[in-house]
């Protein structure tokens, strides 16, 4: 039996955690849009607008989510322990899981107090909606730029997805304030108000299926379980193979464990070092164990 392993940091592939700078990207990203949220919210509630108060518990949420990642991505740097003897980098699946998790509460408080506002249309200003949804769309916009890298990261994708969607979100408030001004009607602060619920719903739908796919450790997107179980078929030497198994460790890291019967005998340290090399090469596989098996007996069924 024998066994190779690959690591990130061996070939510098970039399958491991995020960069440094994501650091600063999330401090000041959390600072600029907490700032925001209070200066929503206040507006929010002093113009009566119901789509400043629903974008502010967007907002909200969002921050949330921005503490949450930065948290699991300053974890997952922790190196492993006798108890947790890969580290805590799976954190960053625990945080996109409960950031889906938040967005769904956000959802569920905005759009109750919408569908009371259909009911009952407030009268609105809608030259406060315009003037501090335009602060948000710059705010919304820059945060986003901040994280246009690193989209291997489901929690930095994340992060640029929920901005980018705000700045969207907000320039639809300023339509709605402009439109106000020009028409009067009430009705239109509401129903941008469920307009920013269903843009919300959209984006955590995806999120909340991507994080409960990792959490119950499911072949990550990108990797074809077919291409790779081809391409270790293929090995020179390699007769059959059994218990593939491919799973995330993490939001960036992925793992693979699998059983090579070999009947010509075991190929040597730099066959497995070449084959794991491969995988992280061309599958974005960086950590690699094989067990090689020289008798076709324990295969009979699996294989």
């Amino acid at each position: 039996m024998g066994a190779g392993h690959s690591h990130t940091h061996d070939h510098g592939h970039g399958h491991g955690h995020p960069p440094a700078d994501f650091g600063n990207a999330f401090l000041l990203g959390i600072v600029l849009n907490t700032g925001f949220v209070a200066i929503e919210a206040i507006y929010g509630w002093l113009s009566g607008s119901m789509a400043l108060i629903a974008d502010a518990g967007h907002n909200l949420s969002d921050v949330l989510a921005l503490l949450l990642a930065w948290g699991a991505s300053a974890a997952a740097k922790r190196p492993p322990s006798e108890r947790f003897t890969y580290g805590f980098t799976s954190s960053t699946i625990l945080a996109a899981l409960l950031n889906a998790g938040l967005l769904l509460i956000a959802i569920g408080a905005i759009l109750f107090e919408t569908l009371h506002r259909i009911a009952e249309p407030a009268l609105v200003q809608g030259e406060t909606m315009a003037i501090v949804a335009g602060i948000g769309i710059v705010i919304n916009a820059g945060t986003a730029a901040l994280f246009m890298r690193g989209q291997h990261d489901i929690n930095i994708r994340g992060a640029f997805l929920h901005m980018a969607a705000d700045a969207l979100v907000s320039l639809g408030v300023v339509i709605a304030g402009l439109a106000i001004i020009w028409t009067g009607e009430r009705w239109i602060d509401p129903a941008v108000s469920l307009a920013i619920v269903l843009v919300i719903a959209w984006g955590t739908w995806g999120l909340l299926k991507d994080s409960i796919a990792m959490s119950m450790l499911a072949v990550p997107k990108g990797i074809s379980e077919t291409e790779v179980r081809s391409f270790l078929a293929a090995l020179p030497g390699v007769e059959a193979l059994h218990d593939l198994h491919i799973w995330p460790m993490s939001t960036t890291e992925t793992a693979l464990t699998v059983h090579l019967v070999m009947p010509g005998g075991h190929p040597g340290d730099a066959f497995l070092a070449e084959a794991a090399q491969e995988l992280e090469q061309h599958h974005r596989i960086g950590h690699a164990t094989f067990q090689v098996e020289t008798s076709r007996a324990p295969c009979v069924a699996a294989c």
